[in-house]
């Protein structure tokens, strides 16, 4: 028998893709008037950026690194 500490992370469910699935739908199809088509195109710009001036990051990897994050916090605030 084990007991659970109550510090310890919760298990988040499994929707992540099927989330991320629909919200890059609804950004698609609704384009500049969605929530979250700024914040994404944002952090791809600063992901550019950043990777634009890092030695070691490309600017395209910089860009969907970017692009990624900012979704994921739109998905998992």
């Amino acid at each position: 028998m084990t007991s659970q500490d109550p510090n310890e992370p919760k298990h988040q469910d499994h929707s992540l893709i099927p989330n991320a699935t629909a919200e890059l739908k609804g950004i698609a199809k609704e384009g500049m008037k969605h929530p979250s088509t700024k914040p994404v195109l944002t952090g791809a710009a600063v992901g550019a950026l950043a990777g634009g001036l890092l030695p070691v990051v490309t600017w395209p990897i910089g860009l969907v690194a970017g692009a990624g994050f900012m979704l994921y916090k739109r998905i998992r605030p």
